[in-house]
């Protein structure tokens, strides 16, 4: 195995625990929301103001949260991985 080859292990290894730590982030986000509503009704129908109760706002902190984690992966293949990969190439 060429240096070459270990990098790019290295580099696939890399992608993936940060795939993984993203996809756990985000799991236990949901889940938790899910468990919320499924154990403790009462907080999440609850009035924060009139016409906002929790429930809608953790919900929609839960969809933003996927947007942010979608764009932390982005921004890290962008500035990382892609230019790892262009190097590995131009080598």
């Amino acid at each position: 195995m060429d240096d070459r080859d270990k990098i790019l292990t290295q580099l696939a290894e890399e992608r993936w625990r940060v795939s993984l730590a993203l996809t756990l982030a985000m799991m236990f986000i949901y889940f938790g929301f899910i468990l919320l509503v499924a154990f403790n009704k009462s907080l999440m129908g609850s009035l924060i103001i009139p016409g906002l109760s929790w429930g809608i706002l953790l919900g929609a902190l839960v969809i933003i949260s996927a947007w942010v984690l979608i764009y932390l992966y982005v921004r890290w293949t962008n500035n990382y991985y892609d230019r790892k990969i262009e190097d590995i190439v131009k080598d």
